[in-house]
This record gives C-alpha cells, sequence and structure tokens, in this order.
C-alpha cells in the first residue's frame, strides 16, 4: 500500500479533541510587511548537553532552530503522518518499509542528499551507546540505501507505526561531514531553512537563512536559540522584548503576560502531565505501600488551582481523560491522611534521614508544587527536602536510579504521535527513559503485543491495560495534566504552536520592521 500521505485513524482523531488549541497562531488580521533582513529571538526551555548527538534531546534543538530534517513530518494540524524529506513510502512486507526520498534536496554544505547520506544519519543513531527513545535496534533492525533514492527500513517485528516513528528528530538526516571524531558538528549540515553557523557555548545558537531550502522562499534572515532553562527568566525575556517567542510559560507567569497587551499568550491542550517521579528501584518507592502513600497525601485539585492558578487539571493516571486509551473509570486520587499514614506504618520503612525531591528549574512552578509534597508528606510522617536544579545537571544521575523523587513532566506524544513510545520508554524493564526504574513482566507483555498490533481498536485497549497496571502499581504520582503555553511578540508573524515542541523557526515565520 502506497503510504505517501499516512491517515490519522479514529484514534488519532480523538486527539485532536483533546489537543484543541494544537494550531493556535498568532492574529490572521492584517499586519505590516514582513522585514526580509529581521532576525528573531527564541528562548528555548531545553539546552543541549549531549554535543549534538541525535539520540539525545539535543535533536529538537536543532528541530526548533529550523536546521534538522526527517524523513516524515507528522502534521499536528491534519492529524496525518505527512511527507518532508521522503515523497513516499511503502510497505513491501510487515517487517520492510521503503522511503522514496526527494530529489530536488541538498544539505547546508552543498553535499548531495541521498539514500547513502540517510542510511548513514538513522545507522549512526542506531548504534548509539545510549539509544533514542523512539528509534533503537528494539524497533529498527536495518537500514539500508537500495539505490541512490530509496531507502529500505527492516524491523525485527511487524510495526505498524514506523512511518510515525520516521517523522522522530531522533531520525533526523544531517550531511555525511557532520559526523566527526569529536562528535556531531551540526554547523551548515542540515537541509532545514535554516543553517546554524555558530554557537555560544551552553547559552546560545545562531543561525542564517538557507538561501537554497528546497521547500521554498525562507521569510526570515536568520534566528537565535536561547538556551534559557528557567522558565520565569523565559517570561521575563518576552516582556522586555529580549526574546521574540519564548517556549514552555510557567503557570505562575501567566497572568502577568496576559495582561500585557504587547505579547499573544498561546495555550493548547497538550499530552504533557507533571509528574513527581518516584524512585522504584531502592528505598523506600521500591515499596509499592509508599508508593500509594505519597499519593495518597497530595490534594492534587488544590494544587492545579493554586500553583497552576487553573491552567491545569488535576491528573488521574499516566493518561489525561480526554485520551481515547485512557480508563474512563479512573478519578482524581482523594486525599486519605488517615489511610496513607497507616500505609506508611505497614511498609515498615524507618526513616533515618530526610528524603531528596528534586525540582527541576526548566518549570518555575515546580519549586512550588516542591514545597506543598513537603508539607503534605509531613502529615503522614514523611521527612522532605527540596532542592532546585536543572534537568540537564541531574539526568545522569536520575537514569542511574541515584535519587529519591524529582519533579519533572513529559509529553507523551513528543517521541511519535502515539503513546507506545512513551509506554515503552519510560515503563518497561528495559526502557531507556525509565526514569521510574519501574519493572512488571506482566506490563512488558502487553507493551509487546502492542507493538505490533495492527487493529487500532485492540492497540487502543492494550494501552488502556498497561495504564492501569502503572495505576494500580502507584509507579509515580502523576500531579496534572499541563497546557502548552508559549509568549510571542506583536512584531512575530506565521508563529505555529506545537504542543509537540519540534518546530519553531519555519520557512513561513516572520517579523515587522
Amino acid at each position: 500500500m502506497n503510504l505517501g500521505r499516512l491517515s490519522a485513524t479514529a484514534g488519532f482523531a480523538a486527539i485532536a479533541l483533546a489537543l484543541t488549541a494544537c494550531s493556535s497562531s498568532t492574529s490572521t488580521a492584517p499586519q505590516a510587511a514582513a522585514d526580509p533582513e529581521a532576525r528573531v529571538v527564541v528562548a528555548n526551555f531545553r539546552a543541549p548537553i549531549s554535543n549534538w548527538a541525535l539520540e539525545s534531546d539535543d535533536a529538537y534543538v536543532l528541530s526548533i532552530a529550523g536546521c534538522l530534517e526527517t524523513l516524515t513530518k507528522y502534521d499536528q494540524t491534519e492529524k496525518k503522518v505527512e511527507p518532508m524529506l521522503a515523497t513516499s513510502w511503502k510497505q513491501t512486507s510487515d517487517t520492510v518499509w521503503e522511503f522514496e526520498l526527494r530529489k530536488d534536496v541538498k544539505f547546508q554544505d552543498g553535499t548531495a542528499f541521498d539514500a547513502k547520506a540517510v542510511a548513514g544519519s538513522l545507522n549512526h543513531v542506531l548504534e548509539a551507546t545510549a539509544p533514542a527513545r523512539a528509534v533503537n535496534p528494539k524497533t529498527i533492525k536495518k537500514v539500508q540505501a537500495l539505490d541512490a533514492d530509496t531507502v529500505r527500513v527492516t524491523t525485527p517485528a511487524a510495526d505498524p507505526l514506523l512511518p510515525y516513528r520516521m517523522a522522530s528528530v531522533n531520525a533526523g538526516v544531517l550531511s555525511p561531514a557532520a559526523y566527526t571524531e569529536t562528535g556531531i558538528d551540526p554547523m551548515n549540515h542540515c537541509t532545514g531553512p535554516f543553517a546554524p553557523v555558530s554557537e555560544k557555548a551552553g547559552q546560545s545558537l545562531t543561525l542564517d537563512r538557507n538561501e537554497n531550502y528546497w521547500d521554498g522562499e525562507v521569510k526570515l534572515a536568520g534566528g537565535e536559540i536561547r538556551y534559557i532553562t528557567d522558565g520565569a527568566t523565559r517570561s521575563t525575556q518576552v516582556q522586555t522584548g529580549e526574546a521574540d517567542i519564548s517556549m514552555s510559560i510557567p503557570a505562575t507567569s501567566l497572568a502577568t503576560l496576559e495582561a500585557d497587551d504587547k505579547i499573544s499568550v498561546l495555550k493548547a491542550d497538550s499530552p504533557r502531565t507533571s509528574t513527581l517521579y518516584l524512585n522504584n528501584s531502592r528505598a523506600p518507592f521500591d515499596n509499592v505501600d509508599l508508593r500509594k502513600a505519597a499519593t495518597l497525601a497530595l490534594d492534587l485539585p488544590a494544587m492545579a488551582a493554586s500553583v497552576y492558578e487553573g491552567a491545569a487539571q488535576p491528573a488521574t493516571g499516566p493518561f489525561a481523560p480526554s485520551e481515547p486509551w485512557a480508563n474512563p473509570d479512573l478519578a482524581v486520587p482523594q486525599v486519605n491522611i488517615e489511610e496513607a499514614k497507616k500505609l506508611v506504618e505497614a511498609s515498615g520503612y524507618k526513616q533515618d534521614k530526610p528524603l531528596e525531591i528534586i525540582a527541576i528549574t526548566e518549570r518555575a512552578e515546580f519549586a512550588g508544587v516542591g514545597a506543598i509534597i513537603q508539607e503534605q508528606f509531613k502529615q503522614i510522617g514523611l521527612r522532605a527536602n527540596v532542592v532546585t536544579k536543572s534537568y540537564g545537571a541531574v539526568e545522569p544521575d536520575v537514569l542511574a536510579g541515584k535519587y529519591d523523587m524529582i519533579l519533572s513532566q513529559r509529553n507523551r506524544m513528543i517521541d511519535i504521535a502515539d503513546p507506545i513510545g512513551f509506554l515503552q520508554a519510560d515503563y518497561s524493564c528495559e526502557g531507556g527513559y525509565n526514569l521510574s526504574h519501574y519493572c512488571n513482566k506482566d506490563y512488558d507483555q502487553l507493551i509487546d503485543q502492542a507493538l505490533v498490533e495492527k487493529d487500532e481498536a485492540k492497540r487502543h485497549d492494550l494501552y488502556r491495560q498497561a495504564g492501569d497496571i502503572l495505576a494500580k502499581d502507584a509507579v509515580n504520582v502523576w500531579l496534572v495534566n499541563e497546557q502548552a503555553i508559549d509568549g510571542v511578540g506583536s512584531q512575530i508573524q506565521g508563529y505555529v504552536q506545537d504542543p509537540l515542541t519540534r518546530y519553531v523557526l519555519t520557512k513561513d515565520l516572520a517579523k515587522t520592521k
């Protein structure tokens, strides 16, 4: 079957209802003419920490910057996987897909974009020591160049969602010259509308217009991506005009920005849940009674109303209630201090020192959330201290299981536009992003079934069962379902908000004088 434009099925249509404002954009009213020599500044919540390795979250920075492109693209407005660097694709057997490439593309260094380069990029990611969440040897067995314009991708088992995986930023394609002995060099080695030309380490990435972009005219002369992990600072920068676009505005800054008539505040429901991750691999949270006690101690509706100022909804579990694979019978956990105290006592846990709650600085509201959790834990006899750190600084220890609790958040559709990526990477025994260090063989069996299930209704039921296991095991405390909130200056035209935070500097983005 020819899948050059893979239609989203009924389940993905339901995502459209859940993400009601996904295609929010700046006003369509008549505006001043765009300045072709204008440059924009984007305050991004994520900083590259892995030497631009495409298997890491650094790939998101390159995608946001309008540099990195992929074979396919998930269009959030149309709810479809669409062509990008590939023009069409077909499944020749259960485990083999073939992608036809565009013939009018060149890398920014002038070299040819061809199947050999694509295979080289994808195989580089597959060979990584720390595999990508959506593109790894468990999901892709082999990538080959059949001829100059055709790439064959072989999977270990049937994978009906492979075109979705090829839209993951981790499946991005760079020029062969980008792969050096010292790491990835993205400078002038992408195919996108903007070419990276310089970087201030730890601070920003500067880009110029790609004058030979395959998809037509690029309206901006260039831009700068600033790495600003502190949410309050991102909010301040768009208000002062230091940034034209600030991504992921914290709820604590929302009222201030909404009162500023020079700024458009864009909101979209997103598949993002703020979570208190519990380390299931060591005491005390290797005990399910302690994990259940943690959930019963917290007043989630009060937290959503106070810290999040009504810009988030209390969570019922690992999925938002509006998602088609969520269990409609799951309710927001109710506070029950007495029951929580009994569970702490039943666990036999004897606390000799305070536990540590890491509140990541990328989300300004987490400091307040941590303080609330600290106080509410006291009521059930658990002492905890809150420390604030950037996620990049703590990720190695968290992935290694060297922590107690961390306040973080995760967009379930960011790896691929289907929850299988999240469910596999975050909670399976061998998951590459299993921050909770959770392992349940029954859960893994469900995920293995879902990976090869072609029938959407059956696959969604498997997702629902997997989510029920996570909720029953109280793996984490899922706190609130968030909105994506961006602040945009009044001079910006053509900005389309992406709740999956992949695209910002696009060919159609413009700025007035």
